[in-house]
Parts: structure tokens; C-alpha cells; sequence
């Protein structure tokens, strides 16, 4: 760690108290002062990042020499660098690895770096002009950073900047942008993430001639059901004729797949207003779980108990003799953890990790079990890392650690229905209203 002093650079202790102080900022000032605060801020937010950054390339480059050292294959010398960052950052490893990339990059541009160093450039600014350097050669990446330093970007909005950048890399590798537009056609998904009361974003990254073509079919029904009188307005028809094409569903309502629901009987069965949990999007109101329930109607209906500490609200027990999670067991890691138990990473899970291995007489039990992405799991086998379980009867957690010594915590989350009961009332507390019903409807 750096010392602070003259010919020292600063230490971690020194930024830190540069954050306490900035908790006493002077209020008593005039509204012109304030300006010249927020601006001073923003100044010092762009440096902070720029600082940030170059300390990311040297912890890489400095990994990558001991790891040398060490006899570590080349390709294996990076591996949960990114991942170390992310942490220190509280941002998931997927964030962690393009930060890193957007790190490595500045290192080859100078100019901008210093333009994020000085406060001339934000973060984000510096991030959509290094995105445009990234089908760039090193070489052409630097002609591209001295050829945006001889231009005035001051008062640019973020497109116009964007646009910039692009005219430039365009004229100096008009073959790189092709390639780059091949790459991202291979990169083409849907993906779906919750949205406000109880609605989802399906989002579709597709190749811009047939997203055109989607949008437009998808319009054009739209305007000739409404052209034959129907109520319903262009944008419902549109999604409705969305699912109905994609499903095969006759009508968009009619769900043919399985919906899971995490329930608690109290919520189920007496009108109890704790919400419920749908694996794959999130909290949902006890109301609107009812009502799932309720107009099934011929579909059928299965009841899987899981049970719960009453405390704490994390599901508990079930183990196996395999070295392998049987189905079972698997979907209880699955219910147990929700997303990736590393912290900030909210990818789904992959994989049943052993915290501690099998091969060191781990067992195959969900006291010894966390669900894992597949690249936090890869990650976790790099040299230096390693997990152990902190778990009590009631709760579920694990300690992580990383090469550096850092360690970070990780508690299953809270499942439907705990209640925060002491004495007498928690030893009433029936099994029933204990478990949990994972409620899964399907069409029949």
C-alpha cells in the first residue's frame, strides 16, 4: 500500500478520509457557490475514476507477473481479476469485466484518460468513446484518442459525441466497423427482467433489418384489428399478437408454460397480505398470487412444501449421497439462493457449487451447497480464492475470499413469510405456517 508524502502517492486511508470529509461540506454558502460546488464535484468524481481505473490495469498487470512467476499458463493469469474488482466495486463480475476492458482501454488512450483525470469528461463520456475504439487495433485505437483530443467536444451531447468518434474510426478502419457488425450479429438474445406491478421487459437484441421487420409486422396487425373495430388499444395488440406468435396460443392470456409461485399458506389460504415470489422475476403481491391460483381453472396444480426458520425466513434442510445435486435437491438450491450467491452478481443459477469440495469430504447437502453462476463458479477455482460455510440452523450464508485476502459475506435472501416472533409465540407457531407451497401452474 502507498504511503502519502511528497514523493509517495496516496493511500487508501488518505482517500478515505477525504470521503469523511466531504460529509462536512460547507451549506452556508450562496447559490453561485453552490454551482461551483457541483461542478467541483463532478471534477473530482471524474478524477476518482480515473484514478480508479489505472489502479484496475495495475492490480491486472501486477496478477499477471506473479502468476508468470508462479508458472501459470498465459491464458489463466487474468482469471478472477475482474471478479476481485467487482467486489471491491459492489457490482456484479459480469460489470467487473467490462469495467475492466474499459480500464485496459484508457490505458491505450491518453488523451481521453486525461480528459477523465482533469473532470473534462465523465465516466460514462469516456466509456461510450473507448465502446467506439473496441474494433480498433492498439494502434489505430491511439490515432483515434489524438484525433478526438484536436477536437472541441466541450457542450456535445452524448450522440453527438458518439457520432464523432464513430466518423473517425470509421475512416480509419472502415473494415474494422465490419467486422464489428458481424460480431454483434452473433451476440443477438432475448432476455427479460422485471418491471413495475407485476409486468416484464422481453427484450429482443436483434439485427436491425429484422427488428425492422418485427416492429412492422407486429404494427400492421395492430392497424388492421383496430381498422376491424377492436377495442383494445395499438400497443396491447401488438404485445398480445407478440405472445400468441411466439407461444402458439390461440389468446395471449392463455399461459401454456409453468409459473412457479413461492407462497406462504397463511397468503394462500387466509388472505394474508405477505407477498409471494415468482423464481425468475421477483416479489409479487399476495393479491395478484391468489388470483393466479384462483383462475387456473382446469389447469392443474401442484403443492411442493419447502420449509422455513420462522425467524429468519431461509429455507433449511435436504441433502443427498451424490457427488451431483439430484433434481430435488437442485431445485431447492434453486429456491433457497434465487440469483448467484456472489455478492452483486444477480445472474441465474448455473450451477450447484460445493463450498467446500468434495474431494475435502464436502458433502452434497444444502448446508454445503450455494447456487453459482457458471462464471463466478469458474472464478471461484482460480489460485487464491476459496469459500467456507458460516452457517447456523436457521440461516444459510458463506464467507468468500479473494487472492488479495479481502473476504465478502453472502446470506441466502429472505424467503415469503417470516415472523419476527419471540417466547411463547414462536413456540405456537405451527409447521404449517412455517412452510412454504412453491405452486406450480401449468395448462393442462
Amino acid at each position: 500500500m502507498y504511503e502519502s508524502g511528497a514523493d509517495r502517492g496516496v493511500a487508501a486511508g488518505v482517500i478515505t478520509g477525504w470521503t469523511q470529509a466531504l460529509t462536512r461540506l460547507d451549506q452556508q454558502v450562496s447559490n453561485p457557490e453552490r454551482i461551483d460546488q457541483i461542478r467541483a464535484l463532478e471534477e473530482l468524481k471524474a478524477a476518482a475514476a480515473a484514478a480508479q481505473a489505472q489502479v484496475s490495469v495495475d492490480l491486472l498487470e501486477a496478477t499477471r507477473a506473479e502468476r508468470a512467476a508462479a508458472g501459470v499458463p498465459a491464458d489463466e493469469r487474468s482469471k478472477g481479476v475482474a471478479t476481485q474488482i467487482a467486489l471491491a466495486r459492489r457490482e456484479s463480475p459480469v460489470r467487473g469485466g467490462r469495467y475492466l476492458g474499459l480500464a485496459t482501454a484508457l490505458a491505450e488512450m491518453p488523451n481521453t484518460r486525461r480528459a477523465l483525470r482533469n473532470g473534462r469528461i465523465s465516466e460514462w463520456r469516456a466509456t461510450l468513446l473507448v465502446r467506439e475504439s473496441a474494433c480498433l487495433s492498439v494502434a489505430d485505437r491511439g490515432r483515434l484518442d489524438a484525433e478526438l483530443a484536436g477536437l472541441d467536444l466541450e457542450g456535445l451531447g452524448d450522440r453527438r459525441l458518439v457520432a464523432e468518434a464513430k466518423k473517425i474510426a470509421y475512416r480509419i478502419d472502415a473494415a474494422a466497423q465490419v467486422r464489428r457488425a458481424s460480431k454483434a450479429t452473433s451476440e443477438r438474445t432475448v432476455s427479460i427482467r422485471p418491471a413495475p406491478d407485476t409486468m416484464a421487459y422481453l427484450t429482443g437484441l436483434l439485427p436491425v433489418a429484422q427488428g425492422v421487420a418485427v416492429y412492422a409486422a407486429l404494427t400492421a396487425r395492430a392497424e388492421t384489428l383496430r381498422g376491424q373495430g377492436d377495442s383494445r388499444s395499438r400497443g396491447q395488440i401488438m404485445a398480445d399478437t407478440l405472445v400468441e406468435r411466439v407461444t402458439g396460443q390461440s389468446e395471449a392470456e392463455a399461459v401454456a408454460h409453468q409459473v412457479q409461485l413461492v407462497i406462504t399458506d397463511r397468503t394462500l389460504l387466509s388472505g394474508d397480505g405477505e407477498p409471494a415470489y415468482v423464481p425468475g422475476y421477483g416479489v409479487v403481491p399476495a393479491a395478484w398470487a391468489r388470483e393466479q391460483v384462483r383462475t387456473a381453472d382446469d389447469r392443474q396444480v401442484w403443492i411442493r412444501r419447502l420449509y422455513t426458520a420462522p425467524t429468519t425466513g431461509q429455507l433449511v434442510a435436504m441433502d443427498a449421497r451424490s457427488r451431483r445435486a439430484p433434481a430435488g435437491l437442485a431445485a431447492f438450491i434453486d429456491a433457497r439462493d434465487q440469483t448467484c450467491r456472489t455478492p452483486w452478481c444477480e445472474a441465474p443459477v448455473r450451477h450447484r457449487d460445493h463450498i467446500r469440495g468434495v474431494q475435502e469430504g464436502g458433502a452434497t447437502s444444502a448446508q454445503n451447497l450455494q447456487g453459482l453462476c457458471e462464471r463466478c463458479n469458474y472464478t471461484k477455482e482460480a489460485p487464491g480464492w476459496w469459500a467456507r460455510a458460516l452457517s447456523t440452523w436457521d440461516s444459510h450464508q458463506t464467507e468468500l475470499s479473494t487472492p488479495t485476502g479481502h473476504r465478502y459475506h453472502s446470506r441466502a435472501p429472505v424467503q415469503p413469510g417470516p415472523r419476527q416472533r419471540r417466547g411463547p409465540d414462536l413456540q405456537r407457531e405451527s409447521i404449517l405456517e412455517r412452510s412454504l407451497g412453491a405452486v406450480l401452474v401449468r395448462a393442462g
